[in-house]
């Protein structure tokens, strides 16, 4: 995986892996502005690739985008409520986030990918989709970094139920986490640490897994705030 222009990670080869033939991705869309849910439905419905699910019956979706403004509590509310339904994976079409508590709230509560409204083309969408329906998350190199930064400036929680977990990290997992830190995708870090792409992926579930975090994002943050990388 790599970033284009825009900060946006996509695949190595910079284009999009299509879903395998008669498998198409099932997307539900939320947005209380009802001239925006129109406008990011039209984008989508021309893709043979991805299905619609209709209003009112978007249960077991793959993948549910959720278009707003900027994040508010009714955001929120609505984040925490997708977050609930195991099948499917939640990204978020924002125009602006205000602060970077904005951000990491969506972070916590199961985004897995964002995309700014002033560049959410029918292209743009469709990878974000797709990079979704894969299990990846994506995050413009510039709100990772602002990220980071918001969560590298909050003071370490006195009780931390993961700082045993986190103390265990081996010298290779906070590495890879520094790695992404830095932006570097899949592919990069592989090639960095002179291990294969497999290994990668496989030592970052690990850490993800063993400190019960949702993504790469949550680990980095952890990591950061706990001062191991």
């Amino acid at each position: 995986m790599t970033q284009d222009q825009h900060g946006d990670t996509l695949s190595s080869s910079g284009t999009v892996t299509p879903p395998r033939a008669g498998r198409r991705i099932s997307v539900a869309v939320y947005a209380a502005d009802p001239v925006l849910h129109v406008g990011v439905v039209h984008q989508l419905r021309q893709r043979p690739e991805l299905e619609l699910v209709a209003e009112g019956r978007p249960e077991g979706a793959q993948v549910s985008l959720v278009a707003v403004d900027s994040v508010d509590d009714e955001t929120v509310a609505l984040l925490r409520r997708l977050r609930q339904d195991p099948r499917t994976s939640t990204g978020l079409v924002v125009g602006t986030f205000e602060s970077g508590d904005a951000l990491q709230r969506a972070i916590e509560c199961g985004v897995t990918a964002v995309l700014r409204r002033a560049e959410a083309d029918q292209d743009r969408l469709l990878r974000l989709v797709l990079a979704m329906a894969k299990g990846e998350g994506v995050l413009p190199g510039d709100l990772l970094a602002r990220l980071l930064q918001h969560v590298g400036s909050l003071q370490r929680a006195a009780l931390d139920p993961h700082a045993s977990s986190l103390s265990t990290l081996t010298a290779r997992e906070a590495d890879m986490l520094r790695l992404v830190s830095e932006g570097l995708d899949t592919a990069e870090i592989a090639r960095k640490t002179s291990y294969s792409e497999r290994t990668v992926k496989n030592v970052l579930h690990e850490v993800i897994t063993r400190l019960q975090l949702r993504n790469r994002t949550h680990a980095v943050g952890f990591a950061l705030r706990n001062g191991l990388i």
